[in-house]
């Protein structure tokens, strides 16, 4: 078998395994195709996803389904405000031994599964949705002298409600900058509102099976890493990166009036790694400008911090993206490096 057969293999393997994870999620999941596929991008990246949506929308379920759809250990933390630390990361103990003694011992809090959903992250206090910065970058945890590593593939799929509703708290930039994606979740239209209605109010929802092992997951996430990426596309992502600064060379006149802060490399990061997995969905092996365009949306949104002036004229940072994608060219890699 030649090297380009063996990759047009693993690429249809692929593509064979997403729409079995797909098919099996609709099952309990009517719609919201873009969300489920987000979620499976962050997934497949090693990365997090926060989910922004009214109370109601199926969040939740769609992480469980997620989850059950997974040979991966789960688990959820419902945040509140009285949660603390300990109560996601574990805490040490004195235990009693068999000879009567006392010893020191770690109980593993629910941060050690595969898939953590973090149920209305925003509903916590800062001190403990700073609780997560390790474990989401660093995929391991820091207690007391001692550091235990999380177990792979490991991700944070977050909840959140919009941060006008009451008894909620803004999640600190470091933190965001730690999501992958950030997903709005829609309010379904008429035809998914009857599918939902005639699911769950007639006998019961089908029971979900898994449709992936761990190893079929770790095993796609290496092939994400292997696509290639073309100079011309990765320049074309680095350029509407750079163009979410004020002080950016190709930033639209809403960004120099409107934004604080750009994104950071995490974003650009996103962008490309988003961009390898949009490819090998639809079945190729190397991604394009428009893959990149595709992502710039969830990858960059909560990237990007509006100043005083743009949270008083009501401004999406998605306005703010979309003034970017129509200045920004796709071409003229050689000029842009010229200029750099």
């Amino acid at each position: 078998m030649t090297e380009t057969e063996d990759v047009r293999e693993h690429v249809t393997l692929f593509r064979k395994r997403m729409d079995e994870l797909r098919a099996e999620i609709a099952r309990s999941i009517v719609g919201n195709r873009d969300v489920v596929d987000g979620v499976v991008t962050c997934m497949l990246a090693g990365g997090h996803a926060l989910l922004e949506g009214v109370p109601g929308l199926g969040k939740t379920m769609l992480v469980r389904t997620l989850a059950e759809t997974l040979s991966l250990g789960f688990s959820r933390i419902q945040f509140t405000p009285d949660l603390m630390p300990a109560d996601i990361l574990g805490t040490t103990v004195i235990d009693e031994t068999q000879s009567g003694g006392k010893s020191f011992e770690f109980r593993k809090g629910p941060v050690f599964a595969n898939i953590v959903l973090a149920d209305e992250i925003n509903r916590a206090t800062p001190k403990t949705q700073s609780a997560l910065l390790e474990a989401m970058q660093e995929h391991r945890v820091s207690v007391g002298k001692r550091t235990y590593t999380l177990d792979e593939p490991f991700v944070v799929l977050a909840t959140q409600n919009p941060l006008e509703m009451e008894g909620t708290y803004p999640l600190p930039e470091a933190q965001l900058d730690r999501f992958f994606f950030k997903l709005h979740v829609p309010f379904p239209g008429r035809a998914e509102l009857h599918e939902i209605l005639d699911r769950t109010t007639g006998s019961g929802l089908e029971a979900r099976s898994a449709v992936l092992t761990r190893e079929d997951i770790i095993e796609m996430q290496k092939l994400v890493r292997q696509v290639p990426v073309a100079r011309h596309v990765q320049d074309y992502a680095i350029r509407v990166v750079q163009a979410t600064h004020p002080d950016g060379p190709d930033a639209p006149d809403l960004v120099k009036r409107f934004v604080r802060y750009g994104s950071s490399p995490r974003g650009a990061q996103a962008v490309l790694l988003a961009s390898k997995i949009r490819a090998l969905f639809d079945g190729r092996f190397a991604a394009s400008v428009d893959d990149v365009r595709a992502v710039v949306h969830p990858a960059l949104r909560h990237r990007v911090l509006l100043n005083f002036e743009g949270e008083a004229e009501g401004i999406k940072t998605d306005q703010v993206l979309d003034a970017i994608l129509k200045v920004i060219p796709e071409g003229n890699v050689e000029k842009a490096a010229t200029a750099n």
